[in-house]
């Protein structure tokens, strides 16, 4: 029998999140915004005298607000300021703004080390950590519904039915890495991993002419991406692009110090009832000492870890 505590967070709402979750994607946030919001409500509880430790993070979008705006001839997106007042000479700050989303999600967290009499002791708690208005991928958290915290074994799946439906209706994010392997591989080396990224999120367009008589053609088109889905961008950790040290005025003097950039794959957004294991929907932290890599990822995945691309910028490509 395998038995998880889980904790369950309903209904997170959270106002201006960081849409910029990598240099070159705008959308939803970044797992580490996710799971470092959850690593800091663990850090809490630990103050408190509760020896937990959360080992998985799943996220589920119930709604995405994204603060952007696209006229009637535009071409494009253009990003909606937050209208800051006005400095001593009249003019804007100067500062560059951030990309926005406001969110409406749920996070199902796996919690190991609780015991059974601390369960209302800890419920109290993080309803209070929550009410204190803490940070979600560097968004206020305003509101949010009664937390639930429940035994599930995931060996009998009514269980599992029974978080699904507390889910709903809403779409949980996995990893899909394994898209970019086959990628990779199907091109032999010819495109690197960022034109595979983008030949997934590309909508290709193809078109065939059918003659019903010597003069007469008709043009059918159709329009679709290479794979079914909802396929988006997502980052999902660092790679080291320096050695360890020590920088000057570092906010930590006591940990080592080390340039990075954001590693960026592909994830999907799937309804709950989907996924047949809870471990499909849980992202945990996994660091790759030989290359530098400090990442979130999903155990499913880690079959293919070795071999599995992403997507990092190379250091000095982006200002």
């Amino acid at each position: 029998m395998s038995v998880h505590t889980i904790l369950l967070l309903p209904h997170l709402q959270v106002h201006n999140a960081n849409a910029l979750s990598s240099p070159f994607t705008v959308g939803f946030p970044a797992v580490t915004g996710f799971m470092g919001a959850a690593h800091a409500l663990q850090r809490q509880l630990n103050k408190q005298g509760f020896s937990v430790r959360f080992e998985g993070v799943g996220i589920v979008s119930h709604h995405a607000n994204l603060q952007a705006y696209k006229g009637d001839n535009d071409f494009v997106h253009s990003l909606i300021g937050t209208g800051n007042p006005l400095d001593k000479t009249g003019e804007r700050s100067a500062f560059i703004e951030e990309a926005r989303v406001h969110l409406d999600v749920s996070l199902v967290v796996q919690v190991d080390g609780l015991e059974l009499d601390e369960y209302e002791a800890f419920v109290a708690a993080v309803d209070q950590l929550l009410a204190g208005r803490m940070k979600i991928a560097a968004g206020d958290l305003l509101a949010h519904k009664p937390v639930q915290l429940t035994r599930i074994d995931t060996e009998q799946p009514v269980m599992i039915e029974t978080l699904q439906r507390q889910l709903m209706p809403g779409y949980v994010l996995v990893e899909r890495r394994d898209l970019m392997i086959d990628a990779m591989r199907a091109s032999a080396s010819e495109n690197d991993s960022l034109d595979a990224l983008i030949d997934y999120l590309a909508i290709h367009h193809q078109c065939e002419v059918s003659s019903d008589s010597e003069t007469d053609e008709t043009v059918n088109w159709q329009s679709g991406r290479k794979t079914a889905g909802w396929i988006i961008p997502i980052a999902t950790g660092f790679q080291g692009i320096s050695e360890l040290g020590l920088a000057k005025n570092q906010r930590d003097a006591n940990t080592p110090h080390r340039f990075a950039e954001s590693v960026v794959t592909l994830g999907e957004f799937v309804m709950p009832h989907r996924l047949s294991s809870l471990n499909h929907m849980l992202w945990r932290y996994r660091y790759e000492a030989a290359n530098n890599l400090y990442l979130c990822t999903q155990d499913h995945i880690l079959t293919n870890a070795a071999e599995a691309p992403l997507v990092a910028p190379e250091e000095n490509e982006f200002d």
